[in-house]
């Protein structure tokens, strides 16, 4: 399986549109090589380089098998991030160039979910139903004149 950006390359710079410094939203992801058996799909989005520890980005569950995420969408169930939101939560970096992990798991069952879980709840809801899973590395570094407002 392979998770992949028209808008971004691995390990390579988020545009600021999808950051705290634009637009903050979502940017277009493409899935490939979905196992044929793969039931539903969940993604989590972190950043391990936070100062306070891992930051959680964005947690979306009950996705239905799909090659393409839409750029600013929804789609699938909401979970929490760090900041307790169920949104996507854009990179926000207050120093430094940080890593942002964008994990894509194919799941062998349907585990229709209740939404509002956290990271930690939803990776054990899935233990023992990943069959395959792939990540994506977007890099990010704030404007000079823009660091440390967020």
């Amino acid at each position: 399986m392979k998770i992949s950006s028209p808008e971004f390359s691995d390990n390579g710079f988020i545009p600021a549109k999808f950051t705290c410094e634009g637009k903050e939203i979502n940017p277009c992801l493409e899935i490939s090589g979905i196992p044929a058996d793969a039931k539903e799909l969940a993604l989590i989005v972190d950043d391990p380089d936070a100062p306070a520890g891992t930051f959680v980005h964005w947690v979306v569950y009950n996705i239905p098998i799909l090659g393409l995420i839409e750029e600013d969408s929804i789609p699938g169930t909401r979970g929490v991030n760090t900041v307790n939101e169920k949104s996507y939560h854009g990179p926000c970096p207050p120093s430094g160039t940080h890593r942002y992990f964008f994990k894509i798991y194919a799941l062998d069952e349907k585990l229709n979910l209740r939404e509002g879980l956290s990271k930690g709840g939803l990776e054990r809801a899935m233990q023992g139903h990943i069959i395959d899973k792939a990540e994506l590395v977007g890099l990010y570094q704030r404007s000079k004149q823009q660091a440390g407002v967020r």
